[in-house]
């Protein structure tokens, strides 16, 4: 592939996420799971290093914002569960999806994602915060801990 079109499909690819953010941010986006986990592809997926990411919400689920709150290594995360309900009470966030990608191109998660993602549920339920989801994104798929019923 040439450098023209390189370019062209880097646009592309970044014209589309930030169309996808714009659903996401207006009206009733999360009546469509398909646009966040499109989004979270477009913009945590092709990553070679590890990000987690929080997606507050307010009050009638609309999506508040999407931000990187942690950057890892190539295998790992260090995510602390005091910022993350710092992060959301700033946000004034009642619920919040969380996000974070495997370079490695395995969307399973292991026993410290299983556990993270029970820690933050714990840390937000005491100030009245829901976690909604926690996706586990490749460039290949994406993983969600609700439909597996790990939430």
């Amino acid at each position: 592939m040439g450098d023209a079109k390189a370019a062209e499909l880097l646009a592309t690819m970044e014209l589309a996420r930030r169309a996808l953010s714009e659903e996401l941010t207006s009206g009733n986006a999360l009546s469509s799971p398909r646009a966040v986990r499109d989004y979270l592809r477009l913009s945590i997926a092709g990553r070679e290093h590890e990000v987690f990411v929080a997606m507050p919400l307010d009050a009638q689920h609309r999506v508040i914002n999407c931000e990187e709150l942690f950057r890892g290594t190539l295998t790992q995360t260090s995510v602390y569960p005091q910022e993350v309900v710092k992060r959301a009470l700033h946000r004034n966030a009642a619920a919040v999806i969380f996000a974070h990608n495997h370079p490695s191109g395995v969307a399973e998660p292991s026993r410290a994602d299983e556990a993270l993602t029970q820690s933050l549920r714990q840390a937000l339920a005491l100030v009245d915060v829901r976690v909604l989801d926690h996706f586990i994104v490749t460039t290949g798929s994406v993983f969600s801990f609700a439909e597996r019923g790990l939430l």
